[in-house]
């Protein structure tokens, strides 16, 4: 009996959208891929594209890629998005954590014409994990990530986890 609940719990946990043991894990159950991905190290190689960071503001202020804009999730205006970014053919990447929040505002944009958006494969995580530099809110380099919680904090191996 308690092998059955078990079980159920389990997968109650899962369709409940908590992260899987890995990113790649994650992003495959949690996405839909509809935003096409760009891996870390080629948004590092390109500095013409406009990298827009998803998540909550209090995330952003403790790390975020260099270069990044704020746009948040909740947050997000596409008007003030297109008055900054008239241009439809911009080269844009949304990112937040792991990738999923980023993928709905990634839509968004492609809904509204942008046509070279991508989605950041594995995020402000995956970027860290590979040991790509990020930037705390005055643009100095720092090594604390906003995990956003401890069950996707799990997700981010490098770094100083920050949850506040």
């Amino acid at each position: 009996m308690r092998l059955l609940l078990f079980g159920i719990l389990a997968l109650c946990l899962k369709q409940c959208g908590y992260p899987q043991s890995s990113i790649e894990k994650t992003l495959d159950q949690l996405n839909k891929g509809s935003v096409p991905y760009i891996q870390p190290k080629e948004v590092q190689q390109d500095n013409a594209l406009v990298l827009l960071d998803t998540r909550k503001k209090e995330e952003f202020e403790v790390s975020a890629l260099p270069g990044a804009h704020w746009v948040g999730y909740q947050q997000f205006d596409l008007e003030e998005f297109e008055k900054q970014w008239p241009d439809k053919s911009t080269p844009v990447v949304v990112y937040c954590s792991v990738g999923v929040r980023s993928e709905d505002i990634g839509e968004e944009l492609m809904a509204a014409g942008y046509t070279q958006v991508r989605n950041l494969y594995g995020g402000i995580f995956l970027w860290k994990n590979q040991d790509l530099p990020v930037v705390d809110s005055l643009q100095q380099q720092t090594q604390r990530v906003h995990a956003f919680d401890k069950r996707w904090g799990k997700l981010l191996t490098k770094g100083e986890k920050v949850y506040e």
